[in-house]
């Protein structure tokens, strides 16, 4: 289903998207032009321009295939259903980041990941501030520009440094947190955008990422990067993370095996 034309299609479209609709309006959003669509999680015109974008670009590539998207999501909680599916379906995330956005500030992504029958068969994230494209097929690899990623050595629990960022954490796994990372390198806050922090996995900018909320927008993509880089992303509990119409809560990615076991045992309850 995927192949290097398809691929750079894809790619293309997401670089077209940012530079016609998403970057235009950044830093120059009105408040009219931002609002909420639950306490606290905004949203933007140019985060529903963008799926708008990409939605129609995305089936016209792959005829046939089905999208959820965020926004499409927060309209009707009934699109999640497509996932699983006969139909391919391309997962998007229009701008993920979108507090980082609507401030006017970074990092943000926009990401696309395709599932079919055998599950996560592509993925793309693009931050179009550094211009950065991070792109993997399923068996093929993970790459950041040009350049692919190559697994590389674990380190030591001292010298790891990662993500978990607390908010929507329960109580027991923030205190086992904020208990437990000085057993490790630096546990960070992160930076509001899952698709950064996934394309910093694999730049060794980190070497983990634990989140609690799971939607299939945010980690799908990243997942199969992760994957693809020698890496392993799986629920708290050890089972391998699949992309499924029910979200599930908490998520580990790690570089390795053996990083995933070393922050797990100093980090989840």
């Amino acid at each position: 289903m995927i192949d290097a034309q398809l691929g750079s299609q894809v790619g293309a479209l997401l670089r077209h998207t940012a530079a016609t609709v998403v970057l235009p309006s950044y830093q120059h959003l009105q408040d009219s032009e931002i609002s909420e669509k639950g306490p606290g999680d905004l949203v933007t015109v140019a985060d529903r321009r963008s799926e708008e974008a990409l939605t129609a670009g995305l089936s016209d590539l792959l005829p046939g295939s089905v999208v959820v998207g965020e926004e499409a999501y927060a309209a009707d909680k009934s699109v999640l259903a497509r996932i699983g599916g006969p139909a391919p379906t391309w997962i998007v995330d229009p701008i993920d980041g979108t507090a980082n956005y609507a401030a006017g500030s970074g990092p943000f992504c926009l990401m696309v990941a395709l599932v079919d029958a055998q599950g996560l068969a592509a993925a793309w994230i693009y931050d179009p501030i550094d211009d950065l494209m991070g792109y993997a097929v399923a068996g093929g690899g993970a790459f950041l520009g040009d350049v692919r990623v190559e697994p590389v050595a674990p380190l030591p629990a001292d010298r790891l440094r990662g993500v978990a960022a607390a908010t929507y954490y329960p109580a027991n796994l923030r205190a086992r947190v904020e208990g437990g990372g000085d057993r490790l390198g630096e546990v960070t806050n992160g930076q509001r955008c899952a698709g950064r922090e996934y394309l910093d996995l694999l730049a060794g900018r980190q070497q983990f990422a634990m989140s609690w909320r799971t939607w299939p927008w945010d980690h799908a993509p990243g997942a199969l990067l992760v994957r693809e880089a020698g890496g392993v992303v799986r629920r708290l509990d050890g089972a391998e993370y699949v992309v499924a119409a029910d979200p599930g809560e908490g998520l580990l990615a790690a570089i390795d095996d053996q990083t995933w076991r070393t922050v797990a045992g100093a980090l989840v309850p």
